[in-house]
């Protein structure tokens, strides 16, 4: 929660405004009864017409102070809270942005999701009505009481004896409310998962008919939550009936107390009908207080939730080297790496490329080629060994001076809702002519042009108006748009044909010479033309070298070869 209470931090003075005015408010609101008993008392008994219209003014006046000031105080915490999350939400979604790719897995891209949606949306309930009951409440509850004491310390004292009981009962219960709200807050992790994966994955499913496979699979997460909800709703549940079961024995007790001692001349019937209203101004105030306890509980378990994210530490830390300058463009020196730990998903890789060569990657699905190129984007850390680029360990450059270097077309990439400009520019500053020229090396200015709208084609989201080959060629137009020093094509040309995909090589050797490249594929008519191909299996260089030699040389290599039109390619 402290980490959260600092985004509060640039509202103070609007909040202690909104306080002042709060406290106004209420104030106007309390002290209506205390009128009424005096005029009660001491006006009607005059028989004074005039006399009761004025304080019957008076009374108008504080309720319209009462009114206002509980308006006006409200709409200032709106507006508050509406900038506090606005603030909160902003940090989130840029630490999720830049936490490594580590932190990613361990929180996993579901729980992100419902920590930026979910769990910010109950800190924001909660910081709402800490500034609008959070103020009221208590003056209401502790003004209320020391009014009552002035009136009548008998009955007022009868009221007391039940809060301590009301208080000890509501914290009690509200205490086991954190860790509940927690494994809600896990299940609805788990939810946003299964619906974040069938939504990505609509169109299998519908193809494969398992419409009633990923039904069964969403009402086991679903109906998980609603275990887990019911279970903490059930405990918090019973706050409010015990408080007003306390509440109610309380009031039949100073009705008891109050029947005695206006039957013994010791109060008057004015006094006690104040009483009444002092007792339901406490008891609405106890209501409240009661509903932010229930609130705190589900905001601290997400506040919590938030915090670990906000405190994770950037792992992306930058050290010291002046480098070698040995000609070398990239280098991997016995880099070894390994996800969980346990086993080595990559080991001992070394490879050297000068500026301008090509390296093409190959091997079966799993065996560490996607690895390789997290590796060198410095997504992971290896765990021994050292990854060079201009004789300099990676480690040493800034996010932005590395990611500077690089052009990128991951294999599992996304477009977003936006024309095909803006998805190759990327929010770059990339000019028109230099997007174009990408979009003809990248084999798309065909199919763009033929659209209606050219360039200005709008994208679904993920590209789904586009085919599979056309999304791809979207894709390496934005890598390589901004002219990179380093070109990462990880199997990104896969849903390409053979003739356009040795068109896009013969375009990338002739537009993107200075560039050095590395083609991460399955087929070895991707990589044959490259100056080095490394063969990768279960994480172990196999084989390494050009295409002529990995054929004489290389079994693995060979099959793959053969296997593939018989060793033929489409030039």
């Amino acid at each position: 929660m402290k980490r959260i209470i600092l985004y509060l931090r640039p509202f103070r003075l609007r909040m202690f405004v909104g306080f002042l005015i709060k406290v106004t408010g209420t104030m106007a609101e309390l002290i209506l009864p205390y009128i009424l008993t005096y005029i009660l008392e001491n006006v009607i008994t005059e028989m004074n017409v005039g006399k009761v219209i004025a304080y019957g003014g008076i009374m108008v006046l504080f309720a319209v102070i009462a009114c206002l000031g509980n308006i006006i105080a409200n709409r200032m915490a709106a507006r508050v809270t509406t900038n506090f999350s606005k603030a909160m939400r902003k940090e989130l979604f840029e630490k999720t942005l830049y936490i490594s790719s580590a932190d990613t897995d361990a929180f996993t891209i579901p729980s992100l999701e419902s920590r930026i949606t979910t769990d910010t949306y109950n800190v924001h309930n909660f910081v709402g009505m800490m500034q609008r009951m959070g103020v009221r409440a208590p003056i209401l509850l502790l003004g209320g009481i020391s009014l009552t004491l002035i009136m009548d310390k008998a009955l007022a004292l009868v009221m007391i004896a039940t809060l301590p009981i009301i208080f000890a009962t509501v914290y009690g219960i509200s205490r086991k409310g954190v860790p509940l709200y927690a494994r809600v807050q896990k299940s609805v992790d788990g939810m946003v998962r299964v619906a974040r994966e069938d939504v990505q994955g609509i169109r299998v499913i519908k193809a494969l008919s398992k419409n009633e496979h990923e039904n069964r699979r969403y009402d086991k997460v679903n109906a998980e939550l609603s275990k887990r909800e019911r279970h903490a709703g059930t405990i918090l549940g019973i706050v409010n009936p015990a408080m007003t079961l306390l509440m109610n024995l309380g009031i039949s007790a100073v009705v008891a107390v109050a029947a005695i001692r206006v039957d013994k001349g010791l109060s008057s019937p004015a006094t006690v009908i104040a009483f009444m209203q002092y007792f339901t101004l406490i008891s609405m105030a106890m209501m409240s207080l009661s509903r932010m306890f229930v609130m705190y509980t589900k905001c601290a378990a997400s506040a919590n939730r938030i915090s670990e994210v906000l405190n994770t530490s950037d792992k992306f830390e930058v050290i010291e080297d002046n480098g070698k300058n040995d000609g070398i463009h990239i280098a991997f020196d016995n880099v070894s790496f390994s996800y969980l730990g346990k086993k080595n998903n990559l080991h001992n890789i070394s490879v050297s490329l000068k500026k301008g060569e090509r390296l093409g990657i190959i091997g079966a699905t799993g065996s560490g080629k996607s690895t390789f190129i997290k590796l060198l984007l410095r997504f992971y850390e290896p765990d021994s060994g050292e990854i060079r680029i201009n004789g300099k360990n990676i480690r040493s450059y800034s996010r932005e001076q590395l990611t500077a270097m690089f052009g990128v077309a991951l294999q599992n990439d996304f477009i977003y809702a936006d024309t095909i400009e803006e998805n190759i520019r990327f929010g770059r500053d990339i000019s028109k002519e230099d997007i174009i020229k990408a979009a003809k090396t990248a084999q798309a200015h065909g199919f763009i042009s033929a659209t209606a709208d050219g360039y200005f084609h709008m994208l679904s989201s993920k590209g789904t108006n586009l085919s599979g080959g056309q999304r791809q060629r979207v894709l390496i137009a934005r890598a390589i748009a901004s002219k990179p020093d380093i070109l990462i094509l990880d199997d990104s040309s896969s849903a390409l044909d053979y003739k356009t995909d040795a068109n896009l090589r013969n375009a990338l050797d002739e537009d993107m010479s200075d560039s050095t490249v590395i083609t991460v594929a399955q087929r070895v008519s991707s990589v044959k033309n490259c100056d080095h191909i490394i063969v990768i299996d279960d994480g172990v260089v196999i084989g390494q070298g050009k295409h002529e030699y990995l054929l004489e040389n290389c079994s693995e290599y060979r099959e793959i070869s053969e296997s593939q039109m018989g060793g033929a390619f489409v030039e």
